[in-house]
């Protein structure tokens, strides 16, 4: 049986209303400009795949490179418990430049993994050589710390050793914390509304329209990309990459 349009709209605005809070959250919550004034912040819910459900209407590089940085999460870490919180911030893990960092929060709802709530908020400093963590560099490390996906919190205890290692390595340690509690704030809203729709329509009708989302999201671009003109192909060029050092932090 396809499912009801009128539903499919009505779950489309219930996840995206969820993504809009977490934002409202964020904003509300934070202690730097960067986020309460200039709004350089996203917010997505993803289902338990890891795939994108719903985002706010925020900054779209972060949302266009968001998912990879849920994946990489959970291939780096496994499936989140409940009480587990994921940071990750490095541009060969789905991040974009250092100072933006993601947190991931999975969501429960009577023991069963119902999704992921994850935001990136751009942070004003993140050490590096320059204030601001915005330098001309030659390495990327240059620029600030690097965080591969490591947990922050597991089963809702704080890895202290991680966080103070980010902390020591920036020029505000006051500011960095005060906006990462913002941003785990923000995940806390998005996890709570996840888990209040799941209670009010069912962990069942959740899952298939939030597939019959992705489903029509996949036909509506297939069709917008079908309906573009062909063009010219152009020359290709390789790029190797180096792939990053085990654990959390890099160094150059």
């Amino acid at each position: 049986m396809p499912p009801d349009p009128i539903q499919l709209e009505l779950f489309r605005n219930l996840f995206e209303a969820a993504a809009e809070g977490m934002g409202i959250t964020l904003q509300r919550v934070a202690f730097s400009a960067n986020i309460k004034e200039r709004r350089d912040f996203s917010c997505a819910i993803f289902n338990p795949a890891g795939e994108l459900l719903a985002q706010a209407a925020h900054i779209p590089v972060h949302l266009g490179s968001m998912p990879a940085s849920v994946a990489a999460v959970i291939d780096a870490l496994g499936r989140l418990e409940d009480g587990d919180v994921a940071i990750v911030n490095d541009p060969f893990a789905g991040g974009t430049h250092l100072p933006d960092i993601t947190v991931v929060s999975p969501v429960y709802h009577d023991g069963e993994l119902i999704g992921y709530a994850a935001n990136r908020a751009h942070h004003a400093d993140v050490g590096g050589t320059s204030p601001g963590s915005m330098t001309l560099s030659r390495h990327i490390d240059e620029e600030g710390i690097r965080i591969q996906p490591a947990l922050l919190y597991r089963r809702g205890i704080r890895n202290e050793q991680l966080l103070s290692t980010l902390l020591n390595a920036v020029r505000t340690p006051d500011e960095r914390i005060g906006d990462l509690e913002a941003q785990l704030a923000a995940n806390v809203f998005g996890a709570r509304s996840l888990a209040a729709i799941v209670r009010q329509n069912g962990p069942e009708a959740v899952r298939r329209y939030g597939s019959a989302l992705l489903d029509y999201s996949q036909s509506f671009m297939a069709k917008t990309i079908a309906a573009l003109p062909d063009g010219r192909g152009g020359s290709k060029t390789s790029s190797t990459t180096t792939a990053p050092a085990p654990g959390p932090f890099r160094s150059a």
